[in-house]
């Protein structure tokens, strides 16, 4: 049992359970990019150059997936699927009829909602016509497109392995099969400036599509940019910049509703959402976690991260690495470490359904960030202030347990 499973979260009593989502982890990328901390996997054969894994490894990780799949259901039986998300490294590496196979099987498998979101992440470098069009015909209605930018200096520092005009061309043709279609961007990038950060924002917005996230590029532990980090702007340049960005959005249309996600009225990540707000999801794939509430206890758990030895363990039909209950004290830290990434914050009634603790635990800290106006709040409502948003991780830091 790991360390975290210390202090057990039993004697919660949770009256209803929260919506759950199915996340499915594809852990390989054409090339490593130097400020990836996720559990992505280079190739390191000829199919580095092919917009598609070999047919073989796609096949055996599929199978590898449905048995997760198959290993998890007692954990979820009866439970409704609100949303499907295929995250990465690069899902768009496999063929639509993989992806359109796996959907299958989890149809065969799962009760999804009518109106189930479905999520691909997809990488710019894989775009062909055929193939998105095959993605949409096999059920995937929500698009994630790894821009980063669309200035080749910047994409170049950023070890991409696609232009501008590949950007722009992923974009279109996107929009010729989809209509809920999400860019992901970043900011602070290495020698920008705040005149190109504009520059960025202006092509998304350009783009026309209905959701935009955009990213402060961090040097993560384990990535080649902590190793040799390279020159960043300070962080009042990155301030400029981020909130240069949030006004050029606001005027376009585009509501903040989460730290790093602007969108069009109505075309929130419904799978993203689920996660601020603490719902449930079950984690498939390699590296992949898991978020499950049973009426007395919440559990945690995650996948072995290698995908060859996870394939192995799928197959035999265990793929976890740890599983342990989420302890009452952290409890609290976790729901916040959540729902204040949102603008609007959560009611507290949602605390209580979803923790199944009572608000009154959290007064402490909540009266702190209230005295240094990190925080907004009422009977109904508690929502991060604009400062609170602006230093979000001092706002967390009061959520924490005590050692």
């Amino acid at each position: 049992m790991s360390a975290i499973a210390a202090v057990s979260s039993a004697g919660i009593g949770l009256k209803s359970l929260p919506p759950l989502a199915l996340y499915v982890h594809m852990p390989w990328c054409a090339r490593k990019c130097p400020y990836c901390d996720f559990n992505s996997h280079e190739l390191r054969s000829e199919s580095r150059h092919s917009t598609d894994l070999s047919a073989e490894l796609q096949s055996e990780y599929s199978r590898a997936l449905v048995q997760d799949l198959e290993s998890a259901l007692p954990d979820i039986w009866g439970r409704r699927v609100y949303s499907i998300f295929f995250g990465g490294g690069t899902p768009s590496l496999f063929s639509a009829a993989a992806i359109s196979d796996l959907l299958s099987q989890f149809r065969a498998r799962l009760t999804l909602a009518a109106d189930c979101e479905v999520t691909l992440e997809a990488n710019p470098g894989t775009f062909e016509a055929e193939k998105f069009r095959g993605y949409r015909d096999a059920g995937i209605n929500r698009l994630s497109i790894g821009i980063q930018s669309f200035d080749p200096a910047h994409l170049r520092a950023l070890g991409r392995i696609h232009d501008g005009d590949e950007a722009r061309r992923a974009i279109g043709i996107a929009q010729s099969c989809f209509d809920n279609i999400n860019l992901d961007l970043m900011y602070a990038l290495p020698q920008q400036t705040l005149e190109q950060a504009r520059a960025d924002v202006a092509a998304a917005i350009g783009a026309g599509v209905p959701h935009l996230s955009f990213y402060h590029l961090t040097l993560e532990p384990n990535t080649a940019f902590f190793r040799h980090p390279p020159p960043l702007p300070g962080e009042d340049e990155a301030a400029e910049m981020q909130e240069a960005i949030a006004a050029a959005l606001e005027v376009a249309g585009y509501a903040h509703y989460e730290t790093s996600a602007y969108a069009k009225p109505g075309a929130e990540c419904g799978h993203n959402l689920n996660y601020w707000r603490f719902g449930d999801y079950l984690g498939i794939g390699a590296g992949a976690h898991s978020k499950i509430s049973f009426p007395d206890r919440i559990v945690r758990g995650a996948r072995v991260q290698h995908p060859g030895e996870y394939t192995r363990r799928a197959l035999e039909g265990n793929a976890l690495r740890e599983s342990a209950e989420v302890g009452r004290a952290d409890l609290v830290f976790e729901f916040m470490m959540n729902a204040l990434r949102l603008t609007q914050g959560f009611a507290v009634s949602s605390f209580v359904e979803r923790t199944g603790l009572q608000i009154a635990v959290a007064e402490r800290p909540l009266a702190q960030a209230e005295a240094r106006g990190l925080i907004a709040r009422d009977h109904e409502r508690i929502r991060p202030t604009e400062l609170g948003r602006r230093f979000l991780n001092d706002l967390l830091q009061l959520f924490l347990p005590a050692t």
